[in-house]
């Protein structure tokens, strides 16, 4: 090179005129293009009409004599130049190139390994009756925030809250038309309603719930407010010895019957938290009890003393139900005029269940003799330690009557302009036992602002890709009553067309933390959004920021499984579709005290903030927004389906420590850990299909779309019957054929003689002894499950790589 630069600086010094040729990089929407300027010492060039080819000039003659001499070294250097000329235009040429292609490829949603990469110059295209220009992600972004910013969240809450609105009642109808109309109101393209007939359980106004001490019906002990019950609970009296049995989960009665204290028989005191109410009753009852009593402990609540706390004389609220939808019709929609056959779900508990509130068993707890309860079973109830127990007798009397009740599900719709049969699913509880300011009138208030502002964005030229459905659900305090009917209903439509459902239940709970209980198909995606929404108490900080500041794992901060109280919960585990439902607690996990009570107020939850309601509140719907975006309007679904491979490995990574014990058996798990491999490979070979495709490729990327919409649905066990097993999901259902059973059955190895339940992981009936036989099956049909999913992603049958 430094030959090279000798000979061009000879030729420069036979030159008149220096001449020089510079490229700079212009910025446009066209990426790396190139500008030529010529510049001829004190003379100003034309610029050229258009961009042409280089071309080799030689330089003009010295003086009118032109002289041999100087001509021969002209010659001389151009021959020995145009080697590297030549070089040098190619590596140029190359470089070009693959600079013009690196542009390219940035532009695309597909990029590197991870398929959520999304440059900031995507563009989305506008309705066909649009003025404007085309829309790029952050024209779309400042578009949203601003027409949400115009909307009035905090009163839509309030008078919301005031509104009695318990599921059949007359004010509920009143507020569905109310609501109906609101969605007319809007730019929508579809509103409809979509009735049920539900059996729903009620207190008996003639008979109340009773409980007093046994043998003594004159002493009664007095339920504050005959309003709380426990809906699906087992009806009649129960009468047994009272025990403390701290929150009521399997590894509790466990450890209760370890120190010599036997739950069977008896009647349980249970704390609220941790598990569901239903759960609770399940596991009382597998263990023989004969009645359970739950109350609110002060110890599981916020000690702030700035901070609002439940009153002592109240009690809460919950169902008892080991499942969602409608008990009396399993698997089945309750449409009118249906007929179905006389069954009832196998999670109605045979056993009553009355909650009570703090005063009530702070005296039960007082009466109660036996060993002094485990350091952490203590509460705050008493200034003496808490007992297990036995105490006295006691008389439970439950007189509940089932009701059939129509309930009403609403819906709005704005169609999508390319996939319009592909439904991205927005949807909040609507109905509330008391005030439920926490638990529906925030995300009503949500999805209703939601509804306003992506209607003002059509009006602005906005269409998505897909449509979005916005949907207030029914009968959600009863189980996701509402939600779970609509889906079996429609279960053989949505799982072909539903993308994802995005929950707005429960969203506001406290400020302090945020939580996700998602598909881990989300969990990237939400990882992208938080970095993009701003802290509503943090000044200056994402949302990302605030949740990575003392962690640097954001997501086992953030993520967390979805439970079966959640509307989101039916989604995943019945029909197969990826959901999310987001939600801000108190600091360190506390709950907020008033859920499912007459105290959830919104001044008690505007306190419990600190006057933030507002401000978190506008956080998820920002949150909620941006995603519906991505999820209705990327090209290509932005759903890491790569992600399974790891919960997989996760989850069977529990089972190495009994490979030994297996293996004395004849037993292997060389096929789970195949099957795995397929998924991990299959995922892989797709996403490096769309790397090397076409974004403007319509017809694959609807193919694309397809396949990654469905992942969720391949880990629905096809083994077994959904009026069996309806949450048919091998990671997050409930039944012999998921992981959690077939763990549960392994550990049996290792505890034989003890009675090892599988009722919290599993849901299954249980057992005390090891089963080859029943483990073959089970892990012959997890197995083929994951295989399946692994050939579906592969895509058409040919592609199939099966190492089997």
């Amino acid at each position: 090179m430094e030959r090279l630069w000798g000979l061009l600086q000879g030729a420069k010094r036979l030159s008149p005129v220096p001449s020089q040729t510079i490229y700079k990089h212009v910025e446009g929407t066209q990426q790396g293009r190139l500008q030529e300027e010529e510049e001829d010492g004190e003379e100003v060039a034309e610029p050229p009409a258009h961009f042409c080819p280089m071309e080799l000039r030689g330089p003009e003659p010295l003086g009118p004599r032109p002289g041999r001499q100087n001509l021969g070294l002209w010659a001389a250097a151009g021959r020995r130049a145009i080697p590297y000329l030549v070089l040098m235009a190619l590596l140029i040429f190359t470089g070009a190139f693959l600079l013009g292609y690196v542009a390219f490829r940035g532009s695309c949603q597909a990029c590197g390994d991870d398929v959520l990469v999304v440059s900031e110059d995507v563009n989305y295209e506008t309705s066909p009756d649009s003025h404007q220009g085309t829309l790029y992600w952050s024209d779309l972004q400042a578009m949203f925030l601003r027409h949400l910013g115009e909307g009035s969240l905090e009163d839509t809450i309030r008078q919301t809250s005031l509104r009695k609105r318990v599921a059949g009642s007359a004010g509920m109808a009143a507020l569905a038309q109310d609501l109906r109309a609101a969605l007319l109101r809007q730019k929508l393209d579809h509103v409809w309603t979509d009735t049920h007939y539900v059996g729903l359980q009620f207190p008996n106004r003639a008979h109340p719930n009773t409980l007093h001490w046994a043998g003594e019906p004159g002493k009664q002990l007095p339920l504050e407010d005959p309003d709380v019950y426990c809906p699906y609970s087992a009806t009649g009296n129960a009468t047994g010895e009272l025990v403390y049995a701290h929150y009521g989960r399997p590894e509790d009665l466990q450890h209760l019957r370890a120190l010599g204290v036997e739950p069977t028989g008896r009647l349980l005191l249970v704390r609220l938290g941790l598990i569901s109410f239903a759960q609770k009753v399940a596991s009382a009852q597998d263990f023989g009890a004969r009645g359970v009593l739950i109350y609110p402990d002060p110890a599981d609540f916020s000690q702030d003393p700035h901070k609002p706390g439940l009153s002592s004389h109240r009690a809460v609220y919950g169902h008892v139900h080991l499942g969602t939808g409608d008990p009396y019709t399993p698997g089945f929609p309750s449409f009118n005029q249906t007929q179905f056959p006389p069954v009832q779900s196998s999670g109605l508990p045979s056993i009553p269940a009355q909650p009570i509130s703090a005063d009530i068993a702070s005296l039960l707890l007082r009466k109660l003799e036996g060993p002094v309860t485990p350091q952490e079973w203590q509460g705050r109830l008493s200034s003496s330690p808490y007992r297990l127990g036995p105490g006295p007798g006691l008389q439970l009397g439950v007189n509940n009557n089932r009701v059939s009740t129509p309930i009403n599900n609403i819906f709005g719709c704005i169609e999508g302009r390319s996939e319009p049969d592909h439904y991205v699913v927005i949807g909040a509880q609507r109905d509330a036992w008391g005030p439920g300011t926490a638990k529906s009138a925030v995300g009503t208030a949500i999805l209703l602002e939601l509804v306003r502002t992506f209607s003002s964005m059509v009006s602005n030229g906005f269409r998505p890709r897909r449509s979005l459905l916005f949907i207030s659900w029914d009968g959600g305090d009863f189980g996701s009553v509402g939600s779970t009917e609509w889906l079996e209903g429609y279960l053989s439509l949505l799982h072909l067309k539903a993308v994802v459902y995005v929950s707005l239940d429960n969203a506001v709970l406290g400020d302090d933390k945020f939580h996700a209980k998602t598909s881990p198909l989300l969990i990237s995606l939400i990882e992208n959004i938080l970095k993009q929404v701003d802290s509503p108490n943090h000044s200056g900080q994402t949302l990302y920021e605030q949740v990575a500041f003392n962690n640097h794992s954001w997501d086992a901060e953030v993520i967390q499984p979805l439970p079966m109280d959640s509307s989101a919960y039916s989604f995943t585990a019945f029909a197969g579709v990826p959901a999310v439902e987001f939600s801000f607690v108190e600091q360190d996990g506390q709950a907020y005290p008033f859920l499912h009570t007459k105290e959830d107020t919104y001044d008690n939850l505007h306190k419990m903030l600190q006057g933030r309601l507002p401000a978190v509140a506008q956080a998820v719907a920002q949150l909620t927004g941006q995603l519906l975006i991505r999820l209705s309007h990327d090209h290509l679904l932005p759903l890491d389906f790569g992600r399974y491979g790891d919960v997989v490995l996760r989850h069977i990574s529990s089972l190495n420590e009994f490979s030994g014990d297996l293996k004395a058996r004849g037993l292997t798990l060389q096929w789970v850990y195949s099957a795995r491999g397929d998924y991990i490979r299959a995922a892989e070979k797709l996403r490096k299909e769309i790397y090397s495709s076409e974004e403007s490729d319509e017809r694959l990327m609807r193919m694309y779309n397809v396949r990654i919409m469905r992942v969720e649905f391949y880990f629905l066990s096809q083994y077994v019957s959904p009026a069996d097993s309806p949450f048919r999901h091998i990671f997050l259902g409930r039944g012999d054929h998921t992981l959690g059973a077939l763990l549960d059955h392994v550990r049996l190895l290792r505890s034989s003689g003890s009675k090892a339940l599988r009722t919290a992981s599993s849901g299954v009936a249980p057992v005390l002894t090891f089963e080859e036989s029943h483990f073959r099956r089970q892990l012959a049909l997890l197995t083929w499950t994951l295989q399946g999913a692994a050939n579906a992603l592969s895509g058409d049958v040919w592609n199939t790589d099966n190492n089997f």
